[in-house]
């Protein structure tokens, strides 16, 4: 099968990266997430993982994908996908206003080193490596410390195909 490449976007500040799918690692999320793209929404930067930023989306695959290719020391580039319950979130510490109900899924990005998924509440959190950026992080990463400096209001973070 040939690669599949996917664009990450801030979408208002204009900027793009490139993403390899990693279909050999993690081939039943990459179905999901291909399939399903395009696919983004409001931008969120993490307060536990360090220097991710995310989406929150409802479930959009037919059967929740398996855990696959597991991380919880994610490297820079890394795309990786979660999925939460509204219990999950469901305390205001997180941010979100009132509680989620439901499935979430996290679709994220890692985009500098040292993160480590553990969160006091629940503990380890394990995410799925379903891509991995190959043009144009740096930009991207220049973005994202900016969201994290100045806010997230009004910014999204959307994933098609490139």
């Amino acid at each position: 099968m040939a690669d599949r490449y996917v664009e990450v976007a801030l979408t208002r500040r204009g900027v793009r990266a490139t993403a390899l799918l990693l279909a050999d690692k993690a081939p039943v999320t990459c179905a999901a997430v291909w399939d399903a793209l395009p696919l983004g929404g409001d931008v969120y930067h993490a307060k536990y993982a360090r220097n991710e930023v995310y989406a929150l989306l409802p479930p959009f695959a037919p059967e929740e994908p398996p855990l696959e290719n597991p991380t919880v020391t994610p490297i820079p580039g890394d795309l990786c996908y979660f999925t939460f319950t509204g219990s999950d979130l469901g305390t205001s510490a997180y941010g979100y206003g009132t509680p989620r109900q439901g499935t979430v899924v996290d679709l994220a990005l890692f985009y500098e080193r040292n993160n480590l998924l553990l969160n006091g509440d629940v503990g380890w959190v394990p995410g799925t490596v379903w891509g991995q950026v190959v043009d144009g992080l740096d930009r991207l990463a220049e973005a994202c410390n900016d969201l994290w400096r100045t806010g997230a209001e009004g910014e999204t973070l959307h994933f098609r195909r490139a």
